[in-house]
């Protein structure tokens, strides 16, 4: 632990100049993504300006859909002094390809509400049979069974 006497940020400080809770801080420094902060004689933490410009990358890969673990390792690499460009296109590429199936999933998922939705009678609904959660729709929807 290195103690400091300049003044650097704070948690709350650190937070409100990126947009975060001060858990979140704490968390990412658990987590690996922040290094240990120098410290205060009182005890607090002391972050430097360049924690700003981390934990600023860190939400903007986070709303890219990287996984923390990722974003862990383009850090290694950029803390070495190595350009993550490389990394980091292969870990975007990946992601396209999972977004790519999402999408896919939730449009079949679309397709499969809207057949359902417009399989039920548009008119007043008579109460269900018991065992099942509507009415039997004339093509006897097996959604509509029991």
């Amino acid at each position: 632990m290195t103690t400091t006497t300049s003044r650097g940020l704070r948690v709350a400080e650190l937070a409100a100049a990126v947009g975060v809770p001060s858990d979140t801080v704490r968390y990412y420094e658990r987590a690996g993504l922040l290094p240990p902060p120098a410290r205060t004689a009182g005890g607090y933490r002391s972050y430097d300006a360049g924690a700003v410009d981390r934990l600023r990358f860190i939400r903007g890969a986070q709303r890219l859909g990287l996984r923390l673990s990722d974003i862990r390792d383009l850090l290694s690499v950029r803390d070495t002094g190595t350009c993550p460009c490389e990394p980091a296109e292969q870990l975007l590429r990946r992601r396209l390809t999972e977004v790519d199936a999402e999408i896919a999933r939730l449009v079949a998922l679309r397709t499969e509400m809207a057949a359902m939705a417009d399989a039920l009678p548009a008119a007043a609904c008579p109460p269900p049979s018991p065992g099942t959660w509507c009415p039997p729709t004339g093509g006897g929807d097996p959604t509509c069974a029991s």
